[in-house]
């Protein structure tokens, strides 16, 4: 009768390396104690999700911070699924991120003595680690067609039996050698199965650097790990990639707990040892119904990174919130760094709660805020402009306008001890400072009528904004001193300087100094909020001020 090592040189008569040649080719790595080497291992089928960009992330922190390695890995032998382009978009948006790998899979190139780092090119190294199985009998071909692999789970979901091709209902699991040898030479098609030793009725221990050690079934199922296209599944290559790519801490989603003893199985199979696993929580969200589930790539915006890029979220404030759902202690320790040295802080797998966190967007939109006030005019317009570039022509234009302008716009309060919180994201600037440019504010005030409080006569504003314009200072004037005349304008005209006076003696006030400011921020912003009104009369200028003015009058005396 054929041997199994008979049978493994007639499936793989042209491979003559070794296992014991690979682990000379791709021996352990020459680094400090305690030093990780962490991979991101995407597959090119879609778009970055914010769920894979926070492992990646995690993956990447615990190598720096040891000293180790991160590199990544492209996951690329479900071919059916494969997206063009996607590859490269996958890393451009890591590097947007600063989530950037130092070995591995760079897309021009690869960089690092442990790859190829693309699965599609290791096809050469997964045939000799499967033909090692099978020459040990822990691996056989199979014939089964869909039409039986169909037969066999409709028959155990008839009887209410696990399904899967396992046990007795692993039909190619029982011929012998001679049989399989036949059917190959006549051409039969077929996939290589691991051969299961394991039962799910039993219980195996295993290490989970977040969850600890905990119980869970035995893997029993005969696992395709090598297609009819000559390409591994994913359960065995990562086992092999990993290996020889000498992966210490595999950090993944914990949907592949369920997996966890499919590959613990197959690493004691080839007789190597596993790496450690950590298991990350999936980020959460809420649906209509106030119940939890996992983001969605499907239903949820926020499941592609590229949301947050169009929006023009900065990348930085992302990333520090994502940390926020890493480590139960970021918040408070980011929070007394003032949002600053985020690369300091020390990630604990201690500290990773496994609940999956709710995806917060009012949080994130304070991270945001925080960072953009960090931001010098300079550095924050050139972050928009280079995102205006991208995703929205209409700020660019207003932008190229006059450069300078726009940056005094954003400068507003800027340069301060406590900096104003205006912005959280680029799309919204557009429309907030449309009022500074004179065109769009005609266009403003001509389709939609100012909202003045109706308790003021028209012939209050009016007689209040001639004064301000003939008597309020703008240039080569402090805030302080400009507010002080703003008072002045507004007692003389009848308005208390607080709520308190006035609601002394309200037969005596028409309203308070607030009213005033009121008037005139809407006369030259067209809006009741806005940035600080002294700075931005400031940017607008003396001359503007009065042409706006003067409309506005004649606006009310229609």
């Amino acid at each position: 009768m054929m041997t199994n090592e008979q049978l493994a040189e007639l499936i793989f008569k042209d491979v003559t390396t070794t296992l014991d040649d690979l682990e000379r080719r791709y021996p352990k790595r020459t680094l400090k104690q305690g030093a990780e080497v962490t991979r991101f291992a995407p597959s090119p089928t879609g778009f970055l999700h914010t769920g894979s960009l926070f492992t990646a992330l995690i993956c990447k922190k615990v190598a720096s911070q040891t000293g180790g390695i991160f590199y990544l890995r492209l996951e690329d032998t479900d071919t059916k699924r494969e997206i063009q382009g996607s590859k490269f978009e996958l890393l451009n948006q890591l590097s947007i991120f600063g989530v950037t790998p130092s070995e591995g899979f760079l897309g021009d190139r690869e960089v690092g003595e442990y790859g190829p780092y693309v699965q599609s090119k290791r096809a050469d190294i997964y045939k000799v680690a499967i033909k090692h199985l099978i020459s040990i009998g822990k691996a056989y071909p199979c014939f089964c067609s869909q039409e039986e692999l169909n037969e066999i789970r409709a028959n155990q979901e008839a009887h209410k039996i696990m399904p899967g091709y396992y046990g007795q209902f692993a039909k190619y699991r029982f011929l012998n050698n001679d049989e399989r040898a036949k059917l190959i030479q006549e051409g039969k098609p077929f996939v290589i199965r691991f051969k299961s030793s394991g039962s799910h009725l039993h219980k195996i221990k295993v290490k989970d650097l977040i969850r600890g050690e905990f119980e869970i079934a035995q893997n029993d199922q005969d696992i395709v790990i090598y297609k009819s296209d000559g390409l591994p599944t994913y359960h065995f290559a990562h086992v092999v990639d990993d290996h020889f790519m000498r992966t210490t801490t595999v950090i993944r989603g914990e949907e592949w707990i369920a997996s966890l003893p499919i590959h613990v199985e197959l690493f004691d199979a080839l007789g190597w040892e596993a790496p450690n696993y950590a298991h990350l929580p999936v980020i959460m969200k809420l649906d209509e119904n106030n119940h939890k589930r996992k983001l969605s790539k499907r239903l949820d915006k926020e499941a592609a990174v590229s949301y947050f890029l169009e929006d023009g979220y900065p990348p930085k404030s992302l990333i520090m919130y994502l940390m926020t759902i890493a480590n139960s202690n970021f918040e408070e320790w980011i929070f007394a760094k003032h949002f600053k040295d985020m690369d300091e802080f020390e990630f604990s797998f201690s500290k990773v709660s496994l609940e999956g966190a709710l995806f917060d967007i009012g949080k994130l939109n304070f991270f945001s805020k925080e960072i953009l006030a960090l931001l010098s005019k300079e550095q924050i317009t050139d972050m928009i402009k280079d995102y205006a570039s991208k995703y929205d022509d209409k700020l660019l234009s207003l932008i190229n306008r006059d450069p300078n302008y726009f940056m005094n716009i954003m400068n507003i309060e800027r340069e301060k001890e406590n900096p104003r919180k205006d912005y959280y994201r680029f799309k919204d600037i557009y429309d907030s400072i449309l009022f500074f440019y004179d065109d769009k504010y005609e266009e403003i005030t001509n389709n939609n009528p100012l909202q003045f409080n109706p308790k003021f006569d028209k012939v209050v504003i009016i007689d209040i904004l001639k004064d301000l314009k003939d008597n309020l200072p703008y240039d080569n004037v402090d805030e302080s001193t400009w507010f002080i005349a703003l008072k002045d304008t507004a007692f003389k005209h009848s308005f208390a300087p607080n709520n308190k006076t006035y609601k002394q003696d309200m037969d005596k006030y028409l309203g308070v100094v607030a009213d005033v400011a009121e008037m005139l921020r809407i006369s030259i912003t067209t809006r009741k909020q806005s940035p600080n009104l002294f700075y931005c009369l400031q940017v607008i200028g003396k001359e503007r001020i009065d042409k706006r003015i003067d409309y506005v009058i004649n606006y009310l005396q229609k």
